[in-house]
């Protein structure tokens, strides 16, 4: 008889969107006529940009001609397009990769959580909280979690991000083994300055710790003071794995292309102390379990940087990011207390007078028809929080502000 994995068997019934579609969709069959603003996930809705079309109808044509049809392509991605990461999110912020440290993928939500198969089943781990789901849930999997105890994994620590510390998260007073951040932050929207994050890799240069760096909101940064990259901080190299995406960036939510950095000075120990490179076990890794992005769409992530595309992804940033701008006003009009929103496409909404996050999230949905994310679904110190996101249309964000204001009165 086979045998579960158990540890699956500890996770919540549902997966937090899951949870909030159901929601929905029972708010939607009891109120057929109501039109329904959806703010919560965090799906994009402009379209691709044009330079990242074309090049793709382009691959598709070659793929119809044997001469330059291709199969099976490179696990790690092919060099056009890594060469072009290097060259265009790398070297011009003064960071050095060798292109065998970069790892293409189809999205940063399958790296990082996947990237604990190479680690051992007993790392303690830490995370900011709130929290961007997927990174508990993947160790919960890998049996590393604990049990669920008062809404909190016994053996993760977790690192409360409020507004009574400007969620700004506070180095821990133990040794952690690895440690997850995620800057600009999912879902709180807020980021940390180089200050702030040079003392984090210095924690993990002391503590030997490894850092798990999800960068997938780096392109909405509009302050200069705030690091796109990790390794704009020295030594990082040394303790840090980044995971960036083309999701938010340019539209890939549907696509599914990114990549994951890797460096190849980066060590973990096994029980006998012996030092050995990550980059070489991902590797492995990926060889093993992933045959490859899609040449198609490696062909439309490298548009992303052509003179073009980069022109026009600037355009489907600044569309979103006015539109932060807009509800960002709009929630403050209401009396509401609101953060996030500057640096990247995410607005966190503290509850009313302590009102609990779900109760929040039902009555915004039944009387104005507007859906958000609880924060608690982040996290426990989500709770009293909502999430808004900026990824929808225009209109759509304008009237959901009106419905918000005229819902507050």
């Amino acid at each position: 008889m086979a045998l579960v994995n158990e540890h699956y068997l500890k996770l919540p019934g549902s997966y937090l969107f899951s949870d909030i579609a159901k929601k929905v969709n029972t708010f939607k069959v009891t109120h057929p006529k109501q039109d329904v603003i959806r703010l919560g996930i965090g799906d994009v809705t402009q379209p691709l940009p044009d330079a990242v079309i074309k090049a793709m109808h382009k691959a598709v044509d070659e793929m119809a001609i044997k001469e330059t049809f291709r199969g099976y392509g490179p696990e790690q991605g092919y060099s056009f397009l890594i060469d072009a990461i290097i060259k265009n999110d790398f070297a011009n912020r003064g960071i050095y990769l060798d292109p065998s440290e970069v790892f293409i993928n189809d999205g940063a939500k399958s790296d990082t959580g996947n990237i604990g198969d190479i680690l051992r089943h007993d790392n303690s781990v830490g995370v900011t909280d709130p929290i961007y789901p997927v990174y508990i849930d993947s160790n919960v999997m890998a049996g590393r979690a604990g049990v669920l105890e008062d809404g909190k994994w016994s053996n993760i620590v977790y690192i409360p991000c409020l507004s009574e510390n400007d969620f700004v998260p506070q180095l821990p007073d133990r040794r952690i083994d690895i440690l997850y951040l995620c800057y600009p932050n999912n879902p709180t929207g807020t980021t940390l300055s180089k200050t702030e994050l040079k003392k984090w890799v210095n924690y993990a240069l002391e503590n030997d710790t490894l850092i798990l760096f999800d960068a997938a909101y780096e392109a909405y940064i509009q302050d200069p003071d705030v690091p796109h990259s990790i390794y704009e901080i020295k030594g990082a190299k040394k303790v840090a794995i980044e995971f960036r995406s083309f999701s938010k960036t340019a539209g890939f939510t549907g696509v599914r292309c990114g990549y994951t950095i890797v460096p190849k000075e980066l060590n973990a120990t096994t029980l006998t102390g012996e030092r050995i490179p990550l980059n070489k076990l991902w590797n492995r890794h990926q060889c093993t379990k992933f045959n490859g992005t899609s040449y198609i769409t490696q062909r439309a992530a490298e548009a992303v940087y052509s003179p073009e595309g980069k022109e026009q992804v600037k355009e489907i940033i600044n569309y979103y990011m006015t539109n932060a701008k807009i509800m960002k006003q709009g929630i403050e009009a209401t009396g509401l207390k609101v953060f996030g929103g500057d640096n990247a496409p995410y607005l966190w909404v503290k509850t009313p007078n302590g009102m609990p996050s779900w109760k929040f999230f039902e009555q915004l949905l039944y009387e104005a028809n507007v859906v958000g994310t609880p924060g608690v679904g982040f996290g426990p110190s989500g709770e009293g929080y909502l999430r808004l996101t900026a990824f929808g249309a225009r209109e759509d964000c304008v009237e959901a502000m009106r419905r918000l204001k005229n819902w507050i009165k």
